[in-house]
């Protein structure tokens, strides 16, 4: 008897494997969901190493459902577009990333739905198990996965939740904190965001001749950039951004950077911990992009304490 893993185990599965490359030959075309269980000696036989109990599971017929310390059962009798499993071993599947998001998104709030997207759209995974974050790990989706994926589960329960979120998951995030970064300035002002237009996250920029050879670089990577402004946001993380060699590092990249036209604003674990702070950063940013903000709007300083409350900031 198969077993599909779904929800919160299959999110579990992906941040444990978030470095291992899915291979086209694991994607699944099978659009039929088993009508009951395995047995509980085999689900314990069958059960990934790294997920802990009980295993959320998928079926497709409420009769299946009962309650267990083994697996929580998931009764799923709607669509099911191709690739929506990956095959993990002889009859077991994980939902994709792209279905796992959708799932996530019956049961998280909006904003922490759109957190999970740019984490799984990112080069991060959070840890499970009291594991360490991973980074550096090639992306498990992409935006316009999520959306193509979600498009295809009209009349499906998530289904709206799902695509309001996509309207600010971007690709390519290489940390949790530029993850809140980059909601904290482009959520809309009701979402507690600045309003902002969405950065382009860690994108590659070329400089100028005489700029490559301050640093011998042929192009740079912007944690945050907005093109159409040339400008810049760098993330000074406490842990990566400590040492005079790395400190010599970051000096060469700004002045490289900003002799070739585009302008670098440096942004610390501490102004994001500070909404205060923060609001500071959001001005320059809006001056330099030409747009206004609403930072002294009632309704918005208690929408964005919410949000930072959700992303665990001060």
């Amino acid at each position: 008897m198969d077993m599909i893993i779904c929800h919160n185990k299959a999110l579990d599965h992906w941040r444990s494997h978030g470095n291992v490359k899915i291979e086209a030959s694991a994607r699944q075309r099978r659009n039929k969901i088993p009508d009951k269980f395995p047995g509980i000696a085999e689900i314990r036989d069958r059960t990934p190493d790294g997920l802990s109990y009980p295993i959320d599971l998928m079926v497709s017929s409420k009769n299946a459902k009962w309650k267990s310390k083994v697996f929580k059962p998931h009764i799923y009798s709607g669509s099911v577009p191709d690739w929506s499993f990956i095959r993990l071993g002889a009859g077991v599947y994980v939902s994709s990333p792209s279905f796992c998001f959708f799932q996530m998104a019956g049961i998280l709030p909006l904003v922490k739905l759109i957190e999970l997207g740019l984490e799984l759209c990112g080069t991060y995974s959070l840890p499970v198990n009291k594991e360490e974050t991973m980074y550096g790990h090639p992306r498990l989706t992409n935006a316009n996965s999520l959306k193509a994926f979600t498009l295809q589960m009209k009349g499906v329960k998530g289904q709206r939740k799902a695509y309001r979120a996509l309207r600010y998951i971007a690709d390519g995030s290489a940390s949790p904190m530029e993850t809140k970064l980059f909601m904290l300035l482009a959520l809309q002002c009701k979402l507690g965001g600045h309003g902002l237009p969405a950065p382009k996250l860690n994108k590659r920029v070329d400089p100028r001749k005489a700029a490559k050879k301050m640093t011998n670089k042929k192009y740079f990577i912007c944690d945050l950039f907005w093109p159409e402004a040339n400008l810049a946001i760098e993330y000074d993380s406490d842990a990566n951004h400590t040492g005079p060699d790395r400190i010599n590092d970051d000096s060469k990249k700004r002045t490289a950077l900003e002799s070739s036209g585009i302008k670098v604003i440096t942004v610390t674990n501490e102004q994001i911990q500070s909404a205060y702070e923060l609001d500071i950063v959001a001005k320059e940013i809006a001056k330099r992009l030409g747009k206004q903000l609403r930072i002294n709007d009632p309704k918005f300083k208690k929408a964005q304490r919410e949000l930072r409350r959700q992303l665990g900031l001060q």
